[in-house]
């Protein structure tokens, strides 16, 4: 059963890049993510209250929770979900925010302290080659500027969010710790929503049944099956299934949204997911385990 989680995680995260274009359709994306992380933190605080858990905590710890739920869910998600509603593709948006462990790595050596080995350089590379290759020609032709200026705002939110993910130490439990998470990133969702936006929801068939995958599938399962896969000691082989996201979300998109997939762009995901992986797996980590 537990081998195929990673199976699982890889096909669980993937679909949030597609139902979150599907949800984009009939609302607008911030009223959207603060509805979704509305009901996620309902559902964390009553969690919190059956399982009798320590919910009220210092303001130091609930402030540097708050603070990352900013970062993940509404930067970084509010800049994906806004680069949906510009038309795009789910594919590209993957692609660009999984160069975070790249991006990471590059910063990782001025702000942590920490040594950028000449693989990590190998695999920048190859990591940004592909990008380029996929946003080179595909800008040219169909890529909206403003959709590629949030993804980037995405790319560098969560890349704050992990660098600043690396410098706390939390004792916060994880389902408190995802409500205050959530809260934060309903409030910001929310100001955004009216600020930045005229929102709107509509609440069809589709976007009942894709945000409540995004809720259920992934908010808890594929978040839930990732903590799962961190606890049993595979964090370093855990990071790698993100290398497969953008390629599993492309072939996804091309499947269920009918986005066109090039030659040039499997080409290029290639080159960038193998560039990824170059820069950011262990020296020690064997690629196939010994049976």
């Amino acid at each position: 059963m537990v081998q195929f989680f990673p199976f699982a995680f890889v096909i669980l995260w993937s679909s949030a890049f597609i139902t979150g274009k599907v949800i984009v359709v009939d609302a607008s994306p911030f009223a959207a993510l603060c509805f979704r992380f509305s009901i996620v933190c309902v559902c964390f605080f009553l969690y919190s209250l059956v399982t009798k858990q320590k919910i009220i905590h210092s303001f130091s710890e609930t402030s540097k929770a708050m603070a990352t739920g900013i970062l993940f869910h509404g930067i970084y998600l509010g800049g994906c979900w806004f680069s949906f509603s510009q038309g795009m593709p789910a594919g590209i948006v993957a692609l660009i925010v999984t160069m975070q462990p790249i991006l990471t790595s590059l910063l990782a050596g001025p702000l942590l302290g920490e040594v950028v080995t000449w693989r990590q350089w190998v695999g920048i590379f190859f990591g940004f080659s592909g990008t380029l290759l996929v946003l080179g020609i595909d800008a040219l032709d169909t890529l909206p500027l403003i959709g590629l200026i949030a993804s980037c705002t995405a790319l560098v939110a969560i890349t704050a969010g992990t660098l600043w993910q690396k410098k706390l130490s939390m004792d916060m439990p994880l389902a408190t710790n995802n409500m205050y998470q959530s809260f934060s990133a309903s409030i910001f969702l929310l100001v955004a929503s009216l600020y930045l936006e005229n929102p709107f929801i509509h609440f069809t068939t589709n976007f009942i049944l894709a945000m409540g995958w995004q809720i259920i599938a992934v908010s808890f399962g594929a978040f839930t099956i990732l903590m799962f896969l961190i606890k049993i000691g595979s964090a370093s082989k855990t990071s790698t299934l993100f290398f497969l996201i953008p390629p599993v979300s492309a072939v996804m998109a091309w499947m269920f949204v009918d986005e066109v997939l090039t030659t040039f762009d499997v080409i290029g995901l290639a080159i960038a997911t193998l560039g990824v992986y170059i820069a950011t797996r262990k020296e020690n980590e064997k690629l196939i385990d010994k049976v």
